[in-house]
């Protein structure tokens, strides 16, 4: 049972690394595609557990892992095939489920373990959603282009889509930028596309939006596995200043909007010459990157029902990771030690899973936010700033992090910070107020989010 606990480290924030996970070539890869589901039994009743799979190039997968009853959207899961056999991770709850794929490929039973507790556990594969939708699209009433762009600073083009409302203009505009790890223009995950639902809602309402896919992503070049979020920032600026070249927006009215960690790159780069004139930031971090990860394990750990002495054991053990992370700057000497950490907890773990996990903790990409300080540079925003958060947010708790946010713009004349009622990490709304899509509920990006968005910055760049 303790098995996992010791292979947990890894958190939401890097689904990245989910480029990584091997697919065994006696299972085809495409045959896990879709959703997989199964009631998992917990003391006092049943959690329906749903992990999405989407495969890539190369035979991994991108996976997530939803629990609806527990508000858990999203969480990153790291999928391992083996021969027969399928393992599914969700790091940052310290959850894993073990399985055997039956011989029709329609279903995995096997044993799910969590820190204090274990459960056997059936899937059923549901293949992913058809659209029975009429497929001809309503011409929106606004202009769509497909654009290009370079970031000459490190000479890499990025593609994306520049959405321009009807008339002449000049028109105020925004960059959108999306979460931590690989998203297309849209950030799209399954059939939700929060970025698209926002530039298609700003743009209707006379507001032009430049979305664009992230490095390595779609019409972007580059490797976003070493980018930091200073890196980042730099794209963003790349953003900005084509924006400047077009003479349908105004230059005065240029700002950003960013999602989680891309709340963060859009604040870095206000805090730079040329900034925007107003930022958006949606769940953005305000605690230290090291906290960070240590407070989403125990808020998603306590959702899916752990103890609390499960969950501090479970938070100690990785708080003396951290330590050795972070104290050892030579990487093979710091796998060494945590693969014998990992090891002494659980004589049962594998030497070669073990280094696998090692080798994930010890990337340039981890160990730059766990010493990342979202609030460094702060006190050179001087722009306009609308923070925003939800409720329900399981991977970056409002209260604290918009506490901390808020503080470090203390000098700043017009900041407003707000938290969201029954809105997730996700800014998806209460799922009773989902768009109904051939008899289901589809995710839906809040519609008071976005309201308050367009609101907030209708006010902010009027005028200028």
């Amino acid at each position: 049972m303790k098995k996992f606990v010791q292979m947990c480290l890894l958190r939401l924030w890097l689904p990245l690394l989910l480029w990584t996970v091997s697919a065994s070539a006696t299972v085809a890869a495409p045959t896990l595609d879709g959703l997989w589901k199964g009631p998992l039994k917990m003391p006092g009743g049943q959690l329906e557990v749903i992990f999405r799979l989407v495969s890539l190039t190369g035979g991994s997968y991108f996976a997530t892992l939803d629990v609806p009853m527990q508000r858990v959207s999203r969480m990153a899961v790291q999928v391992e095939v083996r021969g027969d056999t399928v393992v599914f991770a969700a790091e940052e709850a310290g959850s894993r489920f073990t399985g055997r794929i039956a011989s029709d490929g329609k279903h995995v039973a096997g044993t799910w373990r969590q820190p204090g507790f274990e459960s056997s556990l059936t899937l059923t594969y549901a293949p992913p959603a058809i659209d029975t939708a009429p497929k001809a699209r309503l011409t929106p009433p606004y202009r769509e282009e497909e654009v290009m762009y370079k970031n000459l600073s490190v000479n890499l083009r990025l593609g994306g889509m520049l959405t321009v409302p009807a008339g002449p203009g000049p028109f105020p505009a925004v960059v959108l930028v999306s979460d931590t790890g690989p998203h297309d223009r849209n950030a799209t995950v399954g059939e939700y596309q929060p970025m698209g639902a926002l530039a298609d809602h700003l743009t209707r309402r006379g507001i032009a939006v430049l979305r664009f896919d992230d490095r390595g992503v779609g019409a972007s070049a580059g490797d976003l596995t070493s980018a930091t979020i200073a890196d980042l920032a730099t794209d963003v600026q790349a953003g900005m200043n084509f924006l400047r070249a077009r003479p349908e927006i105004d230059v005065t009215r240029i700002g950003l909007i960013g999602h989680g960690e891309g709340g963060n790159v859009a604040l870095l780069a206000a805090a730079q010459p040329l900034p925007p004139t107003f930022v958006v930031a949606l769940a953005a971090y305000g605690l230290p990157g090291n906290t960070i990860i240590l407070q989403q394990q125990k808020a998603l750990l306590r959702a899916i029902g752990v103890q609390e002495p499960e969950v501090f054991a479970f938070s100690k053990q990785q708080q003396d990771m951290q330590e050795v992370i972070r104290q050892t700057p030579d990487s093979k000497k710091a796998r060494e030690l945590l693969v014998k950490m990992m090891r002494q907890n659980d004589a049962s773990l594998d030497t070669v899973t073990a280094k696998n996990r090692a080798t994930e903790l010890t990337s340039f990409r981890y160990r730059y936010f766990l010493d990342f300080n979202p609030v460094a540079r702060l006190n050179e925003v001087k722009c306009p700033v609308l923070l925003l958060n939800g409720a329900v947010d399981k991977n970056v708790a409002a209260d604290a992090n918009l506490s901390a946010l808020t503080k470090a713009l203390s000098n700043n004349p017009d900041v407003t910070s707000k938290k969201l009622s029954d809105v997730n990490h996700q800014f998806e709304g209460d799922p009773a107020e989902w768009a109904l899509v051939n008899g289901q509920p589809r995710e839906t990006f809040s519609a008071a989010a976005l309201e308050l968005i367009r609101s907030w910055i209708a006010v902010r760049a009027q005028g200028k």
